[in-house]
């Protein structure tokens, strides 16, 4: 299936019902009164996260979804008909922007998320409501309100624990394919990659994380050049990055450290808080650098990089040291995920005590306190 991770809709949601004014007209109830019954409300329609889903093309073809209206009340005490909602099922990690004012309307980061995109119009009164005790004969009745119209936008940003970054051909589609269980194209021309490949690295039966790989980016990148700006929000929810370098290009006149530079300078350019990210070197394809020359190579390229952050050598082609970045990033990424589970404990227990006074031995709270 094609990926595809942007699309344009329009949602609409129904009107309310209108409230009616009628009277009882009942043998032996010659003042039976006022008995119009109210209009029911316009059906919602709700944005649903659902894992089971990986792209946003059905919304490609089905732009225009509109809800039903409220049916309008009737006499002897019948309300309308609510109608019903309509539930959109999105791939999880997808953005809903409204397309004219550019807010954020929603952010569906987890599996069965739900979230009001459109409001169904409230059903008018009917003249039951308006009977008082000077008024026993009320005409008055009140009309259903508009549902809610929008045109949003939707953007999908994988859900990637450890996100690829480099050149084109530096190896990335070859390693995803080596850890995970991933089957990328491979070849050996530029931009084999069209869109993100996700994969499931498994390093026990009960221990795994999600990797990422991304077209590759060349100079100009964050300016429309080459595939790789078009899918760089992908990485904007990644934890890790690993930056991989071709060590042994075929072409003598490429440099490996000034290509490497350039992807920084991209990164920079769209984004900022992606340099700020933890970000690993991986220095690939060693199995074509001869033995005795493979320390000095590595050593001048990370001096010449000005690198001082945690760097790998692996040969993606027969797996030599992927073992070892796999578990060094299945470590990192347990240790983000411990700490961010305290954070959120503890700012529920904080929380919790600002807003109510805790007993001690209340054994709702023995859990948080």
């Amino acid at each position: 299936m094609k990926f595809i991770d942007e699309a344009k809709i329009e949602v609409i949601a129904g009107d309310g019902g209108n409230g009616v004014a009628s009277f009882c007209r009942e043998k032996f109830r010659p003042f039976g009164g006022p008995d119009g019954g109210d209009g029911g409300t316009g059906g919602s329609i709700w944005a649903v996260a659902d894992r089971n889903i990986n792209t946003l093309v059905d919304f490609r073809f089905s732009k225009l979804h509109k809800a039903r209206n409220g049916e309008n009340g009737r006499g002897s005490d019948c309300y309308g008909k609510g109608a019903d909602n309509i539930y959109l099922r999105m791939p999880v990690g997808t953005l809903v922007i409204d397309n004219n004012d550019g807010e954020l309307v929603a952010d569906l980061t987890e599996h069965g998320q739900e979230v009001l995109l459109a409001k169904g119009g409230e059903g008018g009164w009917g003249n039951i409501h308006f009977k008082t005790s000077t008024n026993r004969a009320p005409r008055q009745k009140g009309d259903g309100k508009e549902g809610e119209r929008r045109e949003l936008r939707l953007e999908l940003k994988v859900l990637a624990d450890v996100g690829l970054l480099g050149m084109p051909n530096a190896g990335k589609s070859t390693f995803i394919t080596a850890v995970s269980n991933a089957r990328p194209k491979i070849a050996d021309y530029p931009f084999t990659t069209l869109h993100p490949n996700l994969g499931v690295v498994r390093v026990s039966p009960e221990k795994s994380f999600v990797i990422a790989d991304i077209p590759g980016l060349i100079e100009g990148a964050a300016d429309g050049a080459g595939l790789g700006v078009q899918f760089l929000r992908h990485l904007q929810r990644t934890g890790l990055l690993l930056h991989i370098v071709d060590l042994a290009p075929f072409d003598d006149a490429v440099d490996p450290v000034k290509e490497a530079k350039a992807i920084v300078k991209e990164l920079k350019k769209y984004d900022e808080s992606l340099v700020e990210k933890p970000r690993w070197l991986v220095l690939n394809k060693l199995d074509m650098v001869p033995e005795e020359e493979r320390k000095k190579r590595v050593k001048d390229f990370v001096k010449k990089f000005g690198w001082k952050g945690p760097v790998f050598e692996i040969s993606a082609l027969n797996r030599e040291g992927c073992e070892e970045l796999v578990i060094a990033i299945y470590e990192h990424i347990a240790e983000q995920r411990q700490l961010l589970q305290r954070a959120e404990e503890t700012d529920m227990a904080e929380e919790v005590r600002g807003i109510v006074s805790i007993d001690p031995d209340d054994p709702r709270f023995k859990t948080i306190a």
